[in-house]
Order: structure tokens, then sequence, then C-alpha cells
């Protein structure tokens, strides 16, 4: 089911009615996490997303997909107010993490990425040791016990699976790790802060593919424990990795099903025309 074509289609702005709204009564499998009602963005004057009521379950995998430019990777990073740093950027709506708006204007931001991480498509390590990339996030957050600190890198690097590859060369510089090690690094490096939610912008996009099954792997045994929303282009990792799918296109929230109904029994017509290759 790879899609190689382009998005062409349906490129007339959003507002002049040919994408389907999304049904106000969405599916979910439990309490939700984080849920945006009426959420809009907008960079400028140019609005990026219309009106998206979304829920995200706790402690299960959603998967955010539809063609480039869609809106996907602005909603993601809405939900720790990454978008913060791009000058101009406004939203309207609610964000809500646990019942409370992340908007407010007594929300520390700080304290909100402690609790919702990210993980970029591009893995970043900072030019550092293996053991001070992990470290840094509690260090910015007040930690200097050195031995509270070993524990916290060993026990974010187990949680990454990276441990035993990296466990006697933690002071090497983590810019000589594979392209597999350092998203996985950079995995390590979120989980640090003890967050509740991790953010996943196509974090497999630029990887093999033996190092996307370890990743796929990981975010399985993550799950356990975190609410991960994960942006991806592959069709087949969001049906392999996700509990619930939501299919984005020209900044609207088409449909949001669980995966299996989603890709075999869709309710419409757009998402059915993307995932069977009619665009994209």
């Amino acid at each position: 089911m790879a899609l190689v074509k382009r998005f062409t289609q349906f490129v007339d702005p959003p507002n002049e009615g040919n994408i389907t709204q999304v049904p106000e009564s969405v599916p979910t499998l439990g309490t939700p996490k984080i849920e945006t009602r009426g959420m809009s963005f907008f960079y400028g004057t140019k609005q990026a997303l219309y009106d998206i009521n979304l829920q995200i379950q706790s402690r299960a995998v959603t998967a955010l997909i539809g063609p480039s430019g869609c809106g996907k990777s602005t909603y993601l990073r809405s939900l720790n107010r990454m978008n913060d740093i791009i000058e101009g950027t406004r939203v309207t709506g609610e964000v809500l993490l646990d019942g409370a708006d992340i908007y407010n204007r007594d929300v520390d931001v700080v304290s909100l990425r402690k609790r919702v991480g990210m993980v970029f498509q591009k893995s970043t390590p900072f030019p550092k040791s293996i053991f001070d990339n992990i470290a840094f996030g509690p260090r910015i957050a007040g930690q200097t016990n050195k031995s509270e600190l070993q524990v916290i890198v060993e026990r974010s690097l187990k949680q990454a699976a990276l441990w035993n590859e990296v466990k006697d060369r933690l002071k090497e510089s983590a810019m000589a790790l594979s392209g597999g090690q350092q998203q996985r690094l950079c995995i390590a490096r979120a989980l640090a802060t003890n967050p509740e939610v991790l953010l996943m912008d196509e974090p497999a996009s630029a990887l093999d593919p033996a190092s996307t099954a370890r990743i796929e792997d990981l975010i399985f045994e993550l799950k356990q424990n975190y609410t991960i929303v994960i942006v991806t282009h592959n069709m087949q990792q969001a049906a392999r990795i996700s509990e619930m799918t939501a299919f984005f296109c020209v900044g609207r929230l088409v449909e949001i099903g669980q995966t299996k109904q989603l890709f075999t029994n869709p309710t419409q017509k757009e998402t059915e025309d993307y995932i069977t290759g009619r665009f994209g």
C-alpha cells in the first residue's frame, strides 16, 4: 500500500467545503489523556488547522496520517506548545491535558514540556557525551546529585533499549553513535524527565529497516507506561503500532477511529482514497 504519488487534489481552501467533517462523536478506547476542542492554528494570517476535535487515549499509541502539508506535524507540536517558538503563531479553542488547558496564561511551558516530551524526525543529539545528553533535562530541572543522575541515565537508556550497547561508552560523544542509536538516544533523553506523554514526529523516517523495526518494538514497549502520539507517512507502520489513527487533510481532521477499522472500513471517502493510494 506504499504511496508514490504526491498530494495533488483537494487543494482549494478547506473552508470551501471539499473535506468532510469528522463526526461529532469520535471513538475512543478510554478516558482521554489529551483532548482538543474546536482547536484552530494560525501562522500569522495563514490558517493551518481548522476546528480540530480529537481525543487521545492514555497509555496507547495514536497515529496521525495524511499527505504532506496537511497539518499533522503542526497539530503534534501544538500539544506541548513547541510552535510557541515560531513568531506570529496563534491557537484558538482548547488543548486539554488531563482536563486542563495548556494554553492558559498561568501554564509554565517548561513544566509542560517535562510532562509532554518530543522526539523529532531527525535525531538531534547534543555535541556532548552520551551521559550528558541524557542528564541534560534533569540537570535543567535542578537535579545535581551525581548518583541520582546515574540512576536516571541508566533507567532512561534501558527504557530506550540502548543501555547494553552504550553502557561502557557513556563518556564518549553521542555524535559517534549510528543513526538508529542516535534516535534511541533522543528517545532516552526525552524519557529522562519522566514525561507522561511522548510526541514523535516521524521518528523512523530517516532510518534503515532494521533500525526502524527496533524503534517500532520500542514504541510497543513504551506504550505500557506512556501516552504516545506519532506522525508517520508510513501507513504500514501506523497499522502495526497504533490503537487509534487520525487522518488529516488540508488542515482538517477528516476521520478518527480504531486503527483496524479505519484501514479496513473507513467512513469517509477522502480517507479511503488516501489509504488506497488514489492521492497522497
